[in-house]
């Protein structure tokens, strides 16, 4: 197996590798955003587990678990969003890899590309779909709770 790699070749490689590290940066934009609600969630479960161990009357006990419900199911879809976009971020990583092995060093691997690059747009795609439900529930909450006042 020969291994051409003059400069033209690399540079070449490089270039066509290049553009899917723009869906990286929009992944770790993503983590970061997900991440930070999820934290959010935590940080509210805890406050109303906290309430539920005091003394709570009846309606509020309904109430403050009736919430604890929703903030599982939103951490639950934000977890399984950051795992999407954990594995977006693999697979767009080794679109990387596969592109620049295969101009530089002439592995027909195309079929390889095509598969690990709509992979990844796909797990960015249901990641997306877990955040946009995740942030509905949030909202709901938020408009249920000024409907009871």
């Amino acid at each position: 197996m020969a291994f051409p790699l003059d400069s033209d070749t690399v540079s070449h490689g490089i270039q066509l590798a290049v553009a899917p590290v723009f869906l990286l940066t929009a992944v770790a934009g993503m983590i970061g955003a997900v991440a930070n609600r999820l934290a959010r969630i935590i940080d509210r479960a805890r406050v109303l587990e906290e309430r539920v161990k005091g003394e709570l009357s009846t309606a509020d006990m309904s109430i403050a678990q009736t919430e604890l419900r929703d903030l599982r199911t939103r951490g639950k879809l934000a977890n399984t969003s950051i795992g999407l976009l954990t594995l977006c971020a693999f697979l767009i990583g080794a679109t990387i890899v596969i592109l620049f092995l295969g101009e530089t060093i002439e592995l027909p691997m195309q079929r390889f590309s095509v598969a690990t690059f709509l992979g990844g747009v796909a797990c960015f795609m249901l990641a997306l779909a877990c955040f946009m439900t995740e942030t509905m529930i949030a909202t709901r909450i938020l408009n249920f709770g000024r409907k009871r006042r």
